[in-house]
């Protein structure tokens, strides 16, 4: 069993990079993939962790990035911290997340809710910060019940407080991700479009831009809707990956390798992946 989609406190996760390997050896995974959003730095650290574990540690990350069906995140793996394509492209998208952050702050005060960017940042703990921590903050005020009540409320697209930010296209993502060595994977994908007909069309132009997978095998997902992805990602040629979505506190219903208690991501799809990769 692996996980391929986990966050750390580097970006909006609430876990230090080496207790996602912990996590992951405790639920039985042989390996897993540390994507935190825009950032590569605490793969290292987890790393570390994972050999002493023997866990193996995939790099990579989350990119939201646009596309003709809209926004949409990005998986990235088999990418490490340094030099490249991708990591240069990171280093624009975190001067965009900086600025967003920037607004987002002033938008929270016109709407009169107490989250100073100070609150947020301290939230955050020195990670890239992230709408998570403004909706832990907003928590934390009594202002909303939940991190979900604060983005069904506030947070989320179209709602008050929402700021956009600058985002690499889809093919610009890919092509930077295949350039640094990695494969691109579409995750979540029913956030996209929740009606499977619909992204049917959606994932044929995807596959034709350069993604590589399918996050099929979502931790949020029922076993009728992962099979539905699975079946979709195999009619364009693209393959079949999964994880938990794990995010700590933030996300409390999502533990690493099992997700809400029935996600199992079988270990052939790193194999597939990384054939993909030699393939690219």
């Amino acid at each position: 069993m692996i996980d391929l989609h986990t966050h750390t406190d580097r970006s909006d996760g609430s876990d230090p990079p080496e207790r996602i390997p912990e996590l992951a050896a405790a639920a039985g995974c042989t390996a897993v993939a540390i994507t935190d959003h825009d950032r590569l730095d605490g793969i290292e650290r987890a790393r570390a962790r994972g050999d002493e574990l023997g866990v193996r540690v995939i790099g990579g990350c989350e990119l939201s990035v646009g596309s003709d069906a809209g926004p949409l995140h990005l998986l990235a793996y088999f990418v490490e911290d340094g030099e490249g394509p991708l990591q240069a492209a990171l280093s624009g998208v975190q001067d965009g997340r900086t600025g967003r952050n920037r607004r987002l702050a002033a938008r929270l005060a016109e709407l009169g809710l107490p989250a100073s960017l100070e609150e947020i940042e301290a939230e955050a703990g020195g990670g890239g910060v992230g709408r998570p921590h403004v909706a832990a903050v907003l928590v934390r005020k009594g202002v909303v019940a939940s991190v979900q009540e604060a983005f069904d409320v506030w947070l989320a697209a179209g709602r008050p407080a929402y700021v956009e930010r600058p985002r690499l296209t889809l093919p610009e993502a890919t092509a930077a991700i295949h350039a640094s060595g990695g494969v691109a994977v579409v995750a979540h994908p029913f956030t996209i479009r929740p009606d499977a007909a619909e992204l049917e069309e959606a994932v044929a132009t995807m596959a034709a831009q350069g993604v590589d997978g399918l996050e099929a095998l979502y931790g949020r997902y029922t076993p009728e809707e992962r099979g539905t992805l699975a079946g979709l990602a195999t009619r364009h040629g693209l393959a079949v990956t999964g994880g938990s979505d794990y995010h700590g506190r933030y996300k409390p219903d999502l533990q690493v390798g099992t997700g809400r208690g029935d996600l199992a991501v079988p270990d052939h799809v790193l194999d597939d992946l990384e054939a993909r990769r030699r393939s690219n």
